[in-house]
């Protein structure tokens, strides 16, 4: 993986289920993950292995949906064997909500 996060970046993250009565459109996206054509926005974390957001998979709008991801299953993807999963770098990325976000509004 590309960029991974640190732990104080994964340590802003809330919880798992801290933000369950947060309309989805108002759930702020932490961190940013992409590939080709799939992107992981991440609005909750277990602090172990399991994050909660919004996945875009071969930009499939369509069938894009709200889930869990697994940390260690994205830190092991490779594409034709050399190309890795990328984070969006802190200073890149800010925390937004993801209504904000024009892949999630699609």
């Amino acid at each position: 993986m590309w960029n991974e996060p640190c732990k104080e970046r994964l340590s802003k993250i809330p919880k798992l289920y801290e933000t369950e009565e947060i309309p989805l459109k108002d759930k702020l996206i932490y961190l940013h993950f992409f590939v080709g054509g799939c992107d992981w926005y991440i609005a909750e974390y277990d602090g172990n292995d399991l994050f909660w957001g919004y996945a875009i998979l071969n930009g499939d709008f369509v069938n894009a949906e709200w889930g869990y991801i697994s940390f260690s299953e994205l830190k092991a993807i490779k594409v034709e064997g050399w190309l890795e999963i990328d984070c969006e770098l802190e200073d890149l990325w800010r925390v937004r909500k993801a209504g904000t976000i024009d892949k999630i509004r699609i």
